[in-house]
């Protein structure tokens, strides 16, 4: 047998377990995001059902040491279902005290932690403001804590290689993982791969990390410490070929299935902004696909391209995030009042302002709905996860192609960074994308006249002989598109707008609850908290509990059922990562129910723990 490739099967202290949550920290030049990626894809090559959370700072290089600039990526790896990244450490890697500082807290008393004692010096203690070593001080005496001089032995392992310290400290990320992977019955297959794809021009840097990598692992086989391995179990999933996916490429993805749908070139103007230049990183990788990529200089810059792609006939998307949707505001309601197709992506991060840029928040909710001068009603719609992400940017193009609107598609830095197993999908499998263009003349054609049934107007190209017409800011005739400023005309296409908008119910799916379909207690959320919900909900529903979950993918306008689902349960709940904004639209919109807030404002994602706990409270005292 290749004893590099070896996985812990044969040995006899291996205890099976149906899953494990981790967590890698460390400074943001540790490696800690590549550390667990490589985790992450090791373990679905295995099978296992996955979900991830990176969490890093905002700065590029922040101090090294410092608590700001600590650097975590999270995974929860199970043979069951995963929805979230996970509540509760059963594993802390920390490779300074910086990072165990800002995270002890989150592993479960009795559990592993490893730490690089190599790090743990006077100095860097101070920079995490401790008093005393918590090494040494029995501060951690709940733990089992396993202390390996990392960086001394990463330099022993190398010694004899032409590298620098610095190419030489680079690797100990590796030790860890080596040793992570002996310690849940992972194989190094798959990373050595990635070592010799990834480092195919620098041969001595792949050698580099193949050797840190084996001697974390073997490290780990030895050390009388860990008495024994973990294994979990492959996952019971519906047939199929996955990829391992994050939001922001499940949205790239999504938008080139569009494309492919409604025939259409797919056209993406952007200004790159944390965290939503993946999108734009993604994209531009296909242009075998026909997708033509704009970097603009600024927000506003590529939402006007995008609008004039879209009057040229293209599928057009713009991305952002926060700041970025505001500066994109009037040009928004340009693409709304002369009725072209666009998709804007806003992956939402913590505001106001520059805010958090690379924490989570759903915060954006009603800019997306109301942030425009004048009535200026565009569809919103939102994604639940990272796998999700595809769907939504599929319906997202389909919904603007088809009625002629602009979309505003929300995702949050929690499912554009965090990844899951997403089954790949077949172009064939998905519903067609009728665009409304006419692509030459018809006798009395006007660009307003409008379909009955769906209030929709025609898409001609210009340079069609036949077609020609003008589009602008200014009001138009309801039927011409002239400029008017007839005060009648004027209340008739402000109606005429929103109401296309409102018949876009009669075109989307319904609003589904999950578990007790009526019952004490109805959980309401909306995009990227629904792992969390789904979990808590399904705790509550195991124990008994009457409890029912809807998740909003649809919010302006919102399912036509919306006010019967609310009615078939005594309370309501709604959960949102903001002060209460998806609370101010049900309350605008259903009125006759009684709503319960439950909000979080930290750049993190709801607990499982913390929302079973407000449920029962709910419940109980009600």
């Amino acid at each position: 047998m290749d004893t590099e490739n070896k996985t812990l099967q044969d040995t006899e202290n291996v205890e099976q377990i149906d899953g494990v949550v981790i967590r890698f920290v460390g400074d943001s030049g540790d490696g800690m995001q590549l550390t667990g990626t490589q985790f992450t894809d090791t373990s679905a090559m295995f099978g296992n059902d996955i979900a991830t959370f990176p969490n890093y700072p905002a700065e590029i290089r922040a101090p090294q040491g410092s608590l700001y600039g600590v650097s975590g990526y999270q995974v929860h790896i199970g043979s069951v279902e995963v929805s979230t990244p996970g509540d509760d450490l059963d594993l802390l890697v920390a490779m300074n005290p910086a990072g165990l500082k800002t995270n002890i807290a989150s592993l479960k008393a009795g559990h592993t932690l490893i730490v690089d004692l190599d790090s743990f010096t006077k100095k860097n203690l101070e920079k995490a403001f401790y008093d005393a070593n918590p090494l040494t001080d029995g501060s951690l005496d709940n733990y089992r804590v396993i202390e390996v001089d990392m960086t001394s032995l990463t330099k022993e392992c190398l010694k004899g290689l032409p590298l620098d310290n610095k190419s030489v400290l680079r690797s100990k990320n590796m030790f860890s993982l080596g040793m992570v992977y002996w310690m849940y019955n992972r194989s190094m297959e798959h990373t050595l791969e990635f070592f010799n794809k990834k480092f195919k021009n620098l041969p001595l840097v792949a050698e580099a990390n193949t050797k840190v990598l084996k001697a974390g692992y073997y490290y780990a086989e030895t050390l009388e410490l860990i008495p024994n391995s973990f294994t979990i179990a492959p996952s019971k999933m519906p047939k199929g070929t996955y990829k391992i996916v994050n939001g922001n490429t499940a949205t790239a993805w999504g938008f080139l299935a569009a494309s492919e749908k409604s025939g259409l070139e797919l056209y993406l103007g952007s200004y790159p902004i944390t965290p939503a230049t993946d999108i734009l990183h993604e994209l531009v990788k296909h242009k075998h696909f026909g997708v033509k990529a704009f970097q603009a200089e600024d927000e506003i810059a590529g939402i006007c391209s995008s609008i004039g792609a879209s009057f040229a006939g293209d599928l057009a998307i713009t991305t952002t995030s926060g700041p970025g949707l505001a500066l994109k505001g009037e040009a928004l309601g340009l693409a709304m009042i002369t009725e072209l197709p666009l998709v804007v992506v806003n992956v939402q991060r913590g505001g106001p302002s520059t805010g958090l840029p690379t924490k989570t928040e759903q915060s954006d909710l009603l800019q997306a709905l109301f942030g425009r001068n004048g009535e200026s009603p565009v569809v919103v719609v939102a994604a639940s996860t990272p796998a999700n992400c595809f769907d939504m940017a599929f319906e997202a193009s389909k919904l603007a192609v088809e009625h002629m609107t602009p979309v505003v598609l929300l995702t949050d830095g929690y499912i554009a960074n965090g990844s899951e197993p997403w089954k790949v999908k077949s172009v064939s499998e998905m519903p067609d994308i009728n665009p409304p263009l006419i692509k030459e003349a018809v006798e009395n054609w006007q660009p307003y006249a409008r379909d009955k049934e769906s209030l929709v107007r025609t898409w001609a190209v210009p340079g069609t002989k036949g077609l020609e017409h003008r589009l602008g800011g200014l009001e138009k005739d309801k039927t011409s598109g002239n400029v008017s400023y007839d005060t009648d005309n004027h209340e008739y296409m402000t109606n005429i707008r929103a109401e296309k908008v409102r018949r876009i119910a009669n075109y989307i799916p319904e609003l589904e609850a999950d578990f007790s379909q009526e019952g004490d207690l109805l959980v309401v959320g909306w995009g990227g908290t629904f792992g969390s919900l789904h979990s808590a909900v399904k705790e509550m529903d195991t124990n008994g509990y009457k409890v029912g979950h809807v998740h909003f993918n649809y919010i302006n306008p919102m399912p036509k059922n919306t006010a019967d689902i609310f009615a078939k349960y005594k309370n309501i709940v709604v959960c949102e990562l903001n002060k209460g904004q998806m609370s101010y639209v049900l309350r605008a919109n259903y009125p006759e129910f009684t709503y319960t807030q439950y909000n979080k404002v930290q750049g993190l994602p709801f607990s499982v723990g913390d929302l079973t706990q407000k449920f029962k409270s709910l419940i109980d005292n009600n």
